[in-house]
């Protein structure tokens, strides 16, 4: 599924706006922590709000995101250990593996 591109005049705020630039410009395979989006985005420290974000709006690659940790999303590890294979991410014991 493609991600839809949206920008503030869709109703997303300047914030979403500029999170959903980010989280569309990941590629299959890239990996990054809810900081590395909120950085990029302009918005350092704003790693919770990228989650929820993630958490409200389908058709971003959730899966492609995780902890500072490099852990999974809680309660969705199975499929997004998954989705991450399938890109040729390896994970384990609920973490993105180095690789």
């Amino acid at each position: 599924m493609t991600a839809p591109t949206l920008g503030a005049d869709e109703g997303f705020t300047p914030f979403e706006a500029s999170v959903a630039a980010v989280l569309d410009a990941l590629r299959p395979g890239e990996v990054v922590t809810y900081g590395e989006v909120a950085v990029e985005a302009g918005h350092p420290g704003a790693h919770r709000a990228v989650g929820r974000f993630l958490g409200v709006h389908d058709g971003y690659p959730w899966w492609r995101v995780v902890t500072s940790t490099g852990r999974l999303v809680p309660g969705h590890e199975v499929e997004q250990a998954d989705r991450l294979a399938a890109e040729g991410v390896a994970t384990g014991d609920g973490r993105v593996r180095p690789g």
